[in-house]
């Protein structure tokens, strides 16, 4: 069964209810949100039902704090593919509009969960808060659970070798700061950043260095700079490159973006959508005084990033 999308929680079908599911945000599904949705997993082999993500578009976030600059770790498109991947049968979509917050904790869970979805059991991390003013809690579950007869089951923290818990906060922490790599070891597999190929000033193609162009969006803003990237294209072929991430103050002030050159590759990708995975941070982002300045740093670039994602033997 390939994974199936479900917005909302009124008019779900028959066969879309009677799930064992994991509830979160599950923004980035990094290492702690796989534990949980395994625990659903665990319940879904005992019941012999379909296994389901419960989560909220938009996040609660854009809601209470609006003015918050962007932070998501992914698109929906891209936490559907990867809870496909984890052998999710259904991702719930609850829009998280004022109705959804005025609801406490009882209430969602019986209106929302049990009547609206149906589901038999609900797998929850260690520190959920749920329902208006968060009051919602894993013990308050496990009581409504009991009540209202599904199962509840709770995650156990995951973390680092030091101790440090795994969080989405600690992934966008690492990339604002730098350091790609801690952010693969929190998620599990490198942070990536899809979107759809737009023109640009095409500047690089003519300096022998065309860039495939993609807007940030709703993504957290990474530090600006040159990384070492993987891309993987719509076909499914993954191209080594290195990418701006940034302004462009060299050549004219733009909308931060990121400006990925593919390695031995030139093929037409306008319009098309392509995720670029940042593996390695390998500078700021400079304004160089001359354009020759600029192209001998991007040679530069090039030749340490391709030791890194595109090495010879």
């Amino acid at each position: 069964m390939r994974l199936k999308i479900v917005h909302g929680w009124k008019d779900v079908s028959p066969e879309e209810k009677g799930a064992a599911v994991a509830l979160g945000n599950f923004d980035g599904v990094h290492r702690g949100h796989q534990q949980v949705i395994a625990e659903a997993a665990r319940a879904a082999r005992e019941l012999k039902v379909p296994l389901g993500v419960v989560t909220f578009d938009p996040h609660p976030r854009r809601l209470f704090r609006p003015t918050e600059p962007a932070f998501r770790l992914m698109t929906i498109e891209q936490q559907a593919r990867l809870l496909s991947d984890l052998g999710v049968d259904f991702l719930y979509l609850l829009p998280f509009d004022f109705e959804m917050a005025t609801l406490d904790d009882r209430a969602f869970a019986e209106r929302v969960l049990h009547q609206g979805l149906g589901i038999r059991h609900v797998a929850v991390g260690f520190d959920i808060s749920f329902g208006k003013g968060r009051t919602g809690s894993p013990q308050a579950m496990k009581a409504y659970g009991e009540e209202l007869g599904f199962s509840v089951s709770v995650a156990e923290p995951v973390a680092n070798r030091d101790g440090e818990k795994f969080s989405s906060t600690g992934v966008r922490e690492a990339l604002r700061a730098g350091h790609p790599e801690e952010a693969a070891r929190i998620l599990g597999r490198p942070f990536a950043i899809e979107g759809v190929v737009r023109r640009g000033q095409q500047l690089g193609r003519q300096l022998g260095f065309p860039t495939a162009n993609v807007e940030i969006v709703d993504y957290v803003v990474p530090k600006l700079g040159v990384y070492a990237t993987r891309t993987r294209l719509p076909d499914g072929r993954v191209i080594p490159g290195v990418a701006n991430l940034g302004n462009n103050p060299t050549t004219g002030e733009v909308e931060t973006r990121l400006e990925t050159w593919l390695f031995d590759f030139d093929e037409d990708l306008y319009g098309q959508v392509i995720e670029t995975q940042l593996i390695a941070f390998l500078r700021p982002e400079l304004k160089f005084d001359s354009i020759e300045l600029m192209i001998d740093q991007i040679r530069c670039d090039e030749t340490q990033a391709r030791a890194i994602v595109a090495p010879t033997f």
